[in-house]
């Protein structure tokens, strides 16, 4: 029986770079009252949002998944070519195949990378990352380019009380490369598909085509049902994250969970018991849920601003459609 050569990877690897990319068009919530019955002041108790960003038709998935890439890049210190993988994970690319990810890797002028896109939601990003650690300590590749984008204004109904306010778009890539040390912890990560009714797609695309809806599909959630959810089985979720990668709250120093609703932001610290010292990613605010895009546009917000700093140590975590999560802890680039 022959013996197959055993992979040559590094031993660890870690996040070398960081870039986002946010349309032009800022999107107050007066805009979103003109097509539902509400007010600024229950959007913004109810979900902390203020204003999001709304794409253009030249901002399209590949076109802010670039810009963001290329910032990331950069950031990294290395070049598109040395790239031997691009992830991309989104819900909002309406073309079936082929992926956005192989579009994506031959603009930013890769050389030949391997490319494909992944559906997992708001917890996309996590994923992505978790299949960077692989191909990196296993040995496939020595960089990887991970993206998470979303054009959810596509996908909302404004006509919807419960979910018109809440999306928006944008583009946040990570570079992802070797270390000598460990940068990023062991994922935790899981599925709850018996919740899956709770956020989705209204009606298939077949529907749509079939002439037996008239509205385009849009996503819909039960949000009273994903808010407890959230708060309650989320926490645990960031707590076995944390002991897995053998370290307290009080040890971190950052803390980035996906950017849905403020008020999931407040509750998890809360039962976390975060310390006043953690930084804590509010990015919603002014970006809105951005689903796969949250986490990394919401790092690169931090880094910029300087409320985090490279090598610090965070806990990330994204939840979403599904029901998926995932979450670990990372040093910043």
């Amino acid at each position: 029986m022959a013996k197959i050569k055993p992979s040559k990877g590094a031993p660890y690897a870690r996040i070398l770079g960081v870039g986002g990319y946010r349309p032009t068009r800022v999107v107050p919530n007066e805009v979103i009252l003109e097509t539902i019955d509400s007010s600024d002041e229950w959007i913004r108790s109810r979900s902390g949002i203020e204003t999001r960003h709304w794409a253009n038709d030249e901002e399209t998935v590949a076109a802010m998944s670039v810009e963001a890439s290329g910032k990331a890049i950069a950031d990294a210190g290395i070049t598109a070519d040395q790239i031997g993988a691009v992830v991309v994970s989104t819900v909002s690319h309406f073309k079936q195949t082929p992926a956005v990810a192989t579009e994506i890797a031959d603009r930013l002028g890769t050389d030949k990378a391997a490319a494909f896109d992944i559906s997992a939601g708001c917890a996309g990003f996590g994923y992505g990352l978790t299949l960077a650690k692989g191909m990196i300590v296993e040995g496939s590749a020595e960089y990887v380019l991970v993206i998470g984008v979303e054009r959810l204004s596509d996908l909302t109904d404004l006509e919807d009380r419960a979910t018109a306010f809440l999306f928006g778009d944008g583009a946040g890539a990570v570079v992802v490369g070797p270390s000598k040390e460990p940068a990023i912890g062991p994922t935790v990560w899981g599925s709850e598909g018996d919740k899956s009714e709770t956020i989705k797609q209204t009606v298939p695309w077949t529907d749509y085509r079939d002439g037996e809806v008239a509205r385009f599909p849009a996503i819909t959630q039960e949000g009273q049902a994903v808010f407890r959810w959230a708060v309650f089985e989320m926490a645990k979720v960031a707590q076995q994250a944390l002991d897995a990668a053998g370290i307290s709250s009080a040890d971190l120093d950052v803390f980035i969970p996906h950017q849905a609703n403020e008020r999931i932001i407040d509750s998890m610290v809360k039962t976390l018991k975060l310390p006043p010292s953690v930084k804590v990613a509010r990015d919603v605010r002014t970006t809105g849920n951005t689903s796969a895009a949250s986490i990394p546009l919401a790092m690169e917000r931090l880094l910029a601003t300087g409320e985090a700093k490279s090598g610090d140590t965070a806990l990330v975590i994204g939840f979403g459609a599904g029901l998926v999560y995932a979450a670990m802890v990372v040093t910043l680039p």
